[in-house]
């Protein structure tokens, strides 16, 4: 009788160095469709560079994904984690070039939080087959593939050598093509929501990070803050305006030869000259300029979770007003009054896409005839945000010529690059006057108006474009950021403020989104032990100290729970 032999599937081997590079080029490559397609449809290919900056992006992808699977792929785990990524890409790839999704963590959200019914509502035979050819096939390859392992030495020299080769083939694509990267992922950034495997595993990692935090007990940091006055007859009104990528040294207030600020300069304001952000981008340096923190203590994600400037002055007795025009307060305002501005509704500002700035002006003066008590207002300004500077200001503000009307800063000179930023901050001097314009019209507060932008920008020094980059690294220009403040006589007076010298110390000292926190908590005349007076840059110059609540014949008012 014959004896009945197991079924054996056929086998093959290969290094593991080679197995990990083969994996890296499918997930980087088959896997990536709808980012092929997307860059076919949004680069503007034309001579040598752009042909070669189009081919960088394969390699880049390529190159960063090898050197992950090299850092994280370790022996007898490999075949699992490629299985589980090559499915998951499979998917992922099928949503994205069928359905044109975009994979961030609200997409993660939504596949966790489908039910069985929706899930299978949504399998269909395209899907079905889609899924076995790209992906089930790939991975009964890649078992019945018999990994070659070298001595353990080896192996980590091996993987030493594979991240060493990947890094240089990242930082020379960095150094070579950093202008055009960083132009065009500027203007393309949900670009970086189709590139698998990183959007999901970026994506999946933020919906955990979100659901873990929302989960927190939200952390009152004063349950005591007061509003202690001075005595006078009028209510405050105060005005922030949060500034979007507006760099001190384009400010002619600073000493700029170009004229970007003839209304301010008529003005009889206070200059801050040396001032530096908390961050170099939007998500860091709008709630950290809000926070008790200082920048080198400072937490994104527990300030979503904390207390912060506007908490503190709404329990204090303060009607809060947060005005949004750019990508939102990130958390800040989350427990405040805010108005947005639908593009669609406001024709004079508007274009459907997004609005100028004086959109947030519109009805400003309707709102403060209606104010009665304490108020402090923010406008969060979309300002110079780049790279499309061009659509940040109305025709009427082009002075400053020739100009780049494109996305695309690479097929622009500098010249055109800097004049057209600078009639971004020619016309954020005429929204900055036409505020404080407004506030001139009510005699009977005690009124006032801070600008400070929440982080500069880079227009080319040094082949730099743009801003975000680490703090640690960051050049002057993406730090170094512009803030004046405007105060009415009544302010001065009742404030009990020697002008003079704040003026000396406004122009000697530097500053930081470090003392906003306690110089607005100042100014407003809230009691509260965040309060730092060393942070406070009105402090030398107060001819009277500030009350407190234990101070006779001052009447804290109550908090609001």
């Amino acid at each position: 009788m014959k004896k009945n032999h197991p079924v054996r599937l056929p086998k093959w081997s290969l290094g593991s160095t080679w197995l990990l590079l083969a994996a890296a080029v499918y997930l980087s490559w088959p896997m990536n469709m709808s980012l092929w397609r997307y860059l076919a449809a949004h680069l503007e290919i034309h001579g040598l560079v752009m042909v070669l900056f189009a081919a960088s992006y394969p390699l880049l992808i390529l190159a960063v994904v090898w050197l992950l699977l090299a850092l994280v792929a370790l022996p007898y785990m490999t075949k699992p984690l490629l299985s589980v990524l090559i499915l998951i890409s499979c998917v992922a790839n099928y949503w994205m070039v069928h359905y044109r999704i975009y994979i961030d963590s609200d997409m993660i959200r939504n596949v966790f939080e489908t039910n069985n019914r929706e899930a299978m509502d949504l399998v269909t035979l395209k899907l079905v087959f889609w899924v076995l050819i790209t992906g089930i096939l790939p991975v009964v390859l890649l078992w019945m593939t018999r990994i070659r392992y070298q001595s353990q030495l080896k192996e980590i020299r091996n993987r030493f050598l594979t991240v060493a080769l990947c890094a240089a083939v990242i930082g020379i694509i960095a150094v070579v093509f950093y202008k055009n990267h960083a132009s065009f992922g500027r203007n393309h950034h949900r670009m970086i929501r189709l590139v698998s495997p990183t959007n999901y595993i970026n994506g999946t990692i933020k919906y955990f990070s979100k659901e873990a935090l929302a989960k927190r007990q939200f952390e009152i940091l004063d349950k005591k803050a007061r509003l202690a006055p001075f005595a006078d007859p009028y209510p405050t009104v105060f005005i922030l305006i949060v500034g979007e990528t507006a760099r001190a040294a384009n400010f002619s207030l600073n000493g700029y030869p170009q004229p970007t600020n003839p209304r301010l300069e008529k003005e009889r304001l206070l200059n801050f000259p040396s001032v530096y952000s908390c961050g170099t981008a939007t998500a860091i340096s709008v709630p950290c300029m809000f926070s008790s923190k200082p920048r080198t203590e400072f937490d994104a994600g527990d300030a979503k979770m904390t207390q912060n400037l506007l908490d503190l002055l709404a329990s204090a007795g303060y009607d809060i007003l947060w005005r949004e025009n750019d990508d939102g307060c990130k958390g800040v305002c989350a427990r405040v009054k805010t108005d947005y501005f639908d593009p669609n509704r406001y024709k004079q500002f508007c274009d459907g896409k997004s609005c100028f700035d004086e959109v947030m002006l519109d009805d400003l003066d309707d709102y403060l005839r209606t104010v009665t008590k304490d108020t402090f207002i923010v406008l969060h300004t979309i300002g110079s945000h780049g790279p499309t500077y061009y659509q940040r200001y109305p025709a009427a503000f082009r002075k400053f010529t020739p100009t780049c009307d494109s996305a695309d800063l690479q097929s622009c000179t500098q010249e055109e690059i800097r004049n057209t930023y600078d009639n971004t901050v020619l016309y954020t001097d005429h929204v900055i006057a036409e505020s404080i314009r407004i506030l001139k019209q009510f005699p009977y507060f005690e009124s006032g108006l801070m600008y400070v932008s929440d982080h500069g920008e880079s227009l080319g020094e040094n082949n730099i474009y743009l801003h975000g980059m680490p703090y640690a690294i960051a050049p002057q220009e993406q730090k170094k950021v512009p803030m004046v403040l405007w105060m009415s006589d009544n302010m001065v007076k009742y404030d009990h403020l020697d002008y003079v010298c704040l003026q000396k110390e406004a122009a000697k000292n530097t500053y930081s989104h470090d003392n906003i926190f306690h110089s607005m908590l100042g100014l407003m005349e809230v009691n509260s032990k965040l309060y730092a007076p060393k942070m406070d840059l009105f402090d030398k110059c107060r001819k009277k100290p500030l009350p407190t609540c234990d101070e006779d014949g001052v009447k804290c008012k109550p908090v609001i729970e």
